[in-house]
């Protein structure tokens, strides 16, 4: 069976499809040849991550294609039309998820601490106004805060872990999953348990200082209703998929309050975010990398590879 890789996979992942007697065929195809190269190649599937279009015209074009599979966001196919045309589709659950923690953390350590509006400052005031810059960034610490997660995946696990480190109260909230476990794993081997149930939508808005969004769900945003609702001062990221936060009503709940900070790393009109969320000094911004590590990369090349293998050996 012929593979094509349009965007990105590790030799790790190459070597595994390879093993199992598959023809993998790396390159870039441009999008308005898609069509063309998959019927004239005959081929069975292909990988893709955010910038390769996989739409009905695609699909209903390419009767060779037996499965999608996405190193991204998913953002880009039609997965529901794929389905219901009888093809595989498959992303990875796991091999992101420690790097979309860490990000999460990366904006969040930033945010508590004001550095995303110092390391703007400090280079065209540092010189002049060193005293002024440092009375004006009074920070928080994370230790003892209570970090809400919303929705109980292998990110929001991931994310947990690095808050029990900080010293942080966890809480989760899932309207399908009632309770969960996760292992906590230190260098030297030893390990802690640590179980967890999932509360009140509305008690995890009102009780968390900061609130990341991992519901992965075209059915579920965070929105002006629940910004009236959290604590003052509230700090609300996301970086697992662009739409889960109404941006804005986090913007008016920024500029009015209670919400103090957010963090993004995905947006609703990606790649192309909104002007007021990239002028706006309370937001910590990134563009989608939250699976941009060279060790999350591998881990997803992987995963996707072994689930290739199993769904068209």
């Amino acid at each position: 069976m012929k593979i094509l890789v349009n965007e990105g996979i590790t030799q790790g992942g190459v070597d595994i499809l390879e093993s199992k007697g598959f023809e993998v065929i790396i390159t870039k195809v441009a999008q308005e040849q898609l069509e063309n190269y998959i019927n004239n190649n005959a081929i069975d599937a292909i990988l893709v991550k955010n910038n390769t279009q996989i739409q009905q015209e695609i699909i209903d074009g390419c009767p060779s294609l037996k499965l999608i599979a996405s190193g991204g966001s998913m953002d880009n196919i039609d997965v529901q039309y794929a389905i219901d045309k009888g093809l595989q589709v498959v992303d990875s659950k796991e091999g992101s998820a420690n790097a979309t923690a860490e990000l999460i953390f990366a904006h969040l350590s930033g945010l508590a601490r004001n550095l995303h509006q110092a390391n703007r400052e400090m280079p065209l005031e540092g010189d002049m106004n060193f005293k002024g810059l440092h009375k004006l960034y009074q920070g928080v610490e994370l230790n003892g805060k209570t970090l809400g997660l919303i929705g109980i995946n292998n990110s929001s696990l991931a994310t947990a872990k690095i808050a029990l480190g900080y010293g942080m109260k966890v809480v989760f909230s899932d309207p399908e999953i009632v309770e969960t476990s996760l292992e906590l794993e230190f260098f030297d081997g030893q390990t802690i348990n640590f179980e967890f149930n999932s509360i009140p939508f509305d008690e995890l808005i009102e009780e968390s200082d900061f609130i990341t969004v991992h519901l992965n769900s075209d059915n579920f945003k965070l929105g002006e209703a629940e910004f009236k609702k959290v604590k003052e001062g509230a700090i609300i990221i996301n970086c697992v998929k662009g739409g889960l936060v109404d941006e804005i009503a986090l913007i008016e709940s920024i500029d009015k309050g209670p919400v103090r900070y957010a963090a993004l790393d995905v947006f609703e009109n990606q790649p192309n975010p909104e002007i007021q969320l990239l002028m706006n000094p309370n937001l910590s911004l990134s563009p989608n990398i939250a699976k941009a590590t060279n060790e999350a990369q591998e881990k997803i090349s992987i995963e996707l590879a072994n689930q290739i293998a199993n769904l068209l050996s």
